[in-house]
């Protein structure tokens, strides 16, 4: 990415934010659907009729060639997972990141769901990376640089055993997906692109379980950990702010639905 990177307004940032909110409220829409014995095929139609009766259309479908409004990663598979036919089992964790364009503006956020009964190692991993990423957040002010963000991502992860992706990374959002800067979710302090009051960064820690490498898949899309071992992605969109982050994106409507199905089944 060698353009320079893009400041918007308040108002333009009012548009991502709604565009962001949007994503949350498809992703809870998922929420409501997923469980074991559902196709990951089925939870891709349910978000993109939801994202369209909405007035918007899917971020992803068509963009690069996606074939999708969803990927859906399960268990070793990091991010990039088509949809399709497969069918989600009690234990799994599946990765879901979204993308939404509205009012000429993108949103983007990604939630890694649990499926059933799902091991404590990697509930563990789950609670690792959610911490990560508010870490991230915590650096995402103007005047740092994105690697103050990538080293309390990488530091936390490493502390706890796992490893940090390296080949994929967070990225500047706005009227179009991928802006400048690249965000990685590892890195040396006081150093890589400065942030700056206005910019809008997606947020994204990849961590694994095992190894931090990964391979492709023949599908030319699928990302998975080289060692087969799982891996948690959580995302939000996020403005740079001084003092403080202004995090565009939710997961509460994504917790309100799953607290609701724990209490039904309670």
């Amino acid at each position: 990415m060698g353009r320079s990177t893009v400041r918007l307004s308040d108002d333009e940032i009012a548009l991502v934010r709604e565009s962001s909110l949007l994503v949350g409220r498809t992703l809870a829409e998922v929420a409501r659907a997923i469980g074991p014995g559902v196709r990951t095929g089925d939870l891709d139609r349910l978000a993109e009729q939801f994202i369209r009766d909405h007035g918007a259309v899917p971020g992803f479908k068509g963009l690069y060639g996606c074939p999708s409004t969803l990927l859906i990663s399960v268990n070793e598979q990091v991010v990039h997972g088509l949809p399709g036919d497969r069918v989600l089992r009690d234990g799994d964790i599946a990765s879901i990141d979204c993308g939404v364009l509205m009012n000429a503006f993108y949103g983007d956020s990604a939630y890694t769901f649990m499926v059933g009964e799902v091991a404590e190692p990697v509930k563990q991993l789950l609670q690792v990376t959610r911490e990560c990423l508010q870490l991230g957040i915590d650096q995402a002010v103007a005047n740092n640089r994105t690697g103050d963000i990538g080293y309390a991502i990488q530091h936390h992860a490493e502390s706890n055993g796992y490893g940090v992706v390296r080949e994929l990374v967070g990225h500047g959002v706005g009227r179009k997906l991928h802006e400048p800067p690249e965000v990685p979710n590892y890195g040396r302090r006081g150093q890589g692109a400065r942030l700056h009051e206005g910019m809008v960064i997606a947020i994204e820690p990849m961590i694994n379980m095992g190894v931090k490498e990964v391979v492709q898949h023949d599908d030319g899309w699928t990302i998975s950990t080289r060692d087969a071992k799982p891996s948690a992605h959580f995302e939000h969109t996020v403005a740079v702010r001084s003092g403080q982050a202004e995090v565009l994106s939710t997961f509460s409507y994504i917790e309100d639905v799953l607290k609701a199905r724990h209490m039904a089944l309670a």
